[in-house]
């Protein structure tokens, strides 16, 4: 039987999906209980809170482009009949934007925290690889690129 397309898209990112621009908006707020959701908002909370640091501007810019990266990812390459959720393609682009902004700004605070985020959650980069089964890598992938792509951009931006 043939779901409809509300019923399709409020149940998280469905790759390839007719209309995937709902999905990629609301699938960051749905997780799979609360461990999951638990597991996402820690990290959100303490990688924002460092992107913050700088600029709060910052926080909003690389979420954003986190988000559109990891949902066009997802909805790209992700596998046949599965559901993505959760907001960790975000928590994977504000990582990469740490470290982005660190590399491309080269000034001591941006290079600080980039070590610190690294220090905490270095080990999560595991996460961009196909290793765990029932875990979107794709978006962690694409968020994390996409969070690249925010740094290199506000970095270039201000002329830093």
């Amino acid at each position: 039987m043939r779901r409809s397309c509300a019923a399709r898209w409020t149940a998280g990112a469905l790759p390839r999906a007719a209309w995937p621009v709902p999905a990629i908006f609301v699938a960051p707020l749905l997780h799979n209980g609360f461990g999951h959701l638990l597991a996402n908002t820690i990290p959100l909370i303490l990688l924002g809170w460092l992107v913050m640091l700088r600029r709060t501007e910052d926080f909003f810019w690389a979420s954003a482009i986190a988000l559109l990266a990891s949902g066009l990812g997802i909805w790209l390459f992700g596998g046949a009949n599965s559901i993505h959720l959760g907001v960790s393609g975000v928590i994977f682009g504000l990582f990469g934007f740490l470290l982005a902004r660190g590399y491309y700004e080269r000034s001591v605070t941006a290079i600080a925290l980039a070590v610190v985020a690294f220090l905490f959650y270095g080990g999560m980069l595991w996460g961009v690889l196909p290793i765990q089964a029932g875990v979107s890598w794709q978006g962690h992938l694409f968020g994390f690129l996409g969070g690249v792509l925010a740094g290199y951009w506000l970095v270039k931006r201000r002329g830093v």
